[in-house]
């Protein structure tokens, strides 16, 4: 189990999608994501578990990246989906929703009577 109370394994299964997501609503950084994701009740992700990811993202074409100078600091890698990221996100929600409803409806299945 997670600090979110969540199963480490549900959490694993569910981060890419949820980090699309979060990049989607527009440019955003690392901390940021990391952030907008414990906000939501996903519990706190690690930079070790992000920005591996966010970099996955990146070979694959699915964000445009842009490095930007810090305001008051150093500077940020700002994220942001391309078309392809786009396409992933909602791939990746047709996906979930029906995976979703399956275990759904095997965990709401009444109990068999085994002989």
């Amino acid at each position: 189990m997670t600090e979110s109370g969540w199963p480490t394994e549900w959490l694993r299964g569910a981060l890419e999608m949820c980090a699309l997501a979060v990049i989607a609503r527009g440019e955003t950084y690392g901390y940021a994501i990391a952030s907008e994701l414990a906000e939501a009740g996903l519990g706190v992700v690690k930079g070790g578990t992000l920005y591996p990811l966010l970099a996955r993202f990146e070979q694959a074409g699915l964000v445009r990246v842009e490095w930007r100078a810090g305001e008051s600091g150093p500077g940020r890698k700002y994220y942001a989906l391309t078309d392809a990221g786009l396409l992933e996100l909602d791939r990746r929600r047709v996906q979930w929703r029906a995976f979703a409803d399956t275990v759904t409806a095997i965990t709401n299945e009444k109990e068999k009577v085994h002989d």
